[in-house]
């Protein structure tokens, strides 16, 4: 039934994404096929798109997407994650990896680190590896890779980011060790920190301190929860004093700041450095004497996945969400959604089929 697929390729930065069609493979053991709904252009996305990062190439780009089990072969998981049921018409979200559970890194909390990992919009288009990115009509999710039934009143556009941003900002959250009643100052107010504003205001946070360079999305901040905004570089960090500080910007003078601006016993968490830069230089004696922590995340786990489609299901009438998505485009139409992306600077850029 489900025979040929309409896919976008990229195939390297400077050369306009090449609108396709491949065969639908038959599917292995394990796997199930999905009918993209939407898919959005990730900021990693659109720096492979660049040329400010190097993926293998050609490849299928895409891993913000939501979509329709269509088909399950056997040996498909007979259930999600939350234990409901998976079968064809369900609308499901799907992690950005599959990896074995059995692995060493799996057992250590970061599968997202196994050695056979797969990343959907990250691998290399072959013969026998298609249809595993989002900008294509459909996607095939690979055996052990985690799944979540998604509810059916939240928007389309909005359920696209649970896999990437919405999970990648619960996964920070829970490194800081907690969250609730404490003061937070978050650096960086893109797509995953204004989302961050809005889940610590849910998980109890006293103070949300979102710092940003943009007095825009600072404004947009305090919609979606932010206490207090500051502009990045009109502030003294030291006098924050705050118990834990996330970095989404990957700038390093932001880095920087999210150490100085703890408290005694503090935790820093860095998510936004992933592209090639400079070495920071960090105060040693400033870290060891103030007992400060200082970790990094990137991607998620399968607990910080089934958190952020609960936060997405419960409180996505409450935030604007849909508002910081272009929703603009059609799988003919990629390389405009690219273009578009670079030269307004959207929080998202959607993508609807």
């Amino acid at each position: 039934m489900y025979n040929k697929s309409k896919i976008a390729i990229f195939r390297k930065a400077g050369t306009p994404v090449s609108i396709e069609e491949c065969s639908i493979p038959e599917l292995k053991q394990g796997e199930l096929l999905v009918k993209n709904e939407y898919v959005t252009l990730c900021r990693s996305d659109i720096s492979t798109y660049m040329g400010k990062r190097i993926e293998k190439s050609p490849t299928i780009l895409g891993h913000e997407i939501v979509g329709r089990i269509v088909a399950v072969a056997p040996g498909a998981p007979a259930a999600d994650l939350n234990g409901m049921l998976l079968h064809e018409g369900k609308r499901i979200t799907w992690a950005i990896y599959a990896s074995d559970p059995d692995s060493e890194m799996s057992r250590l909390g970061i599968p997202q680190k196994s050695p056979d990992l797969f990343k959907y919009g990250h691998e290399q288009l072959t013969e026998t590896n298609t249809l595993n990115g989002g900008l294509a009509e459909y996607t095939i999710i690979r055996k052990n890779t985690p799944v979540i039934v998604l509810s059916e009143d939240v928007p389309v556009n909005a359920a696209a980011i649970i896999n990437c941003s919405v999970s990648t900002v619960a996964g920070a959250i829970r490194l800081t060790g907690g969250v609730e009643g404490k003061r937070v100052a978050l650096w960086g107010t893109g797509m995953l920190g204004i989302i961050a504003c809005a889940q610590c205001r849910e998980a109890g946070v006293r103070e949300i301190i979102a710092v940003d360079i943009n007095s825009e999305r600072l404004a947009l901040a305090g919609r979606f929860g932010a206490t207090q905004t500051m502009k990045a570089g009109e502030l003294d960090p030291s006098l924050l004093k705050a118990d834990c500080t996330i970095d989404f910007s990957g700038n390093l003078a932001s880095m920087g700041a999210t150490v100085d601006a703890l408290r005694i016993g503090g935790t820093a968490v860095w998510v936004g450095g992933v592209c090639p830069q400079e070495p920071i230089r960090l105060d040693t004696e400033k870290i060891v004497r103030n007992l400060y922590t200082i970790k990094g995340l990137h991607n998620y786990n399968a607990d910080d996945f089934r958190a952020a489609v609960s936060f997405m299901e419960k409180h996505h009438a409450d935030y604007p969400i849909s508002e910081l998505i272009y929703d603009g485009f059609t799988l003919d139409q990629t390389e405009e959604a690219f273009r578009y992306a670079i030269d307004n600077n959207p929080f998202r850029v959607g993508i609807h089929f």
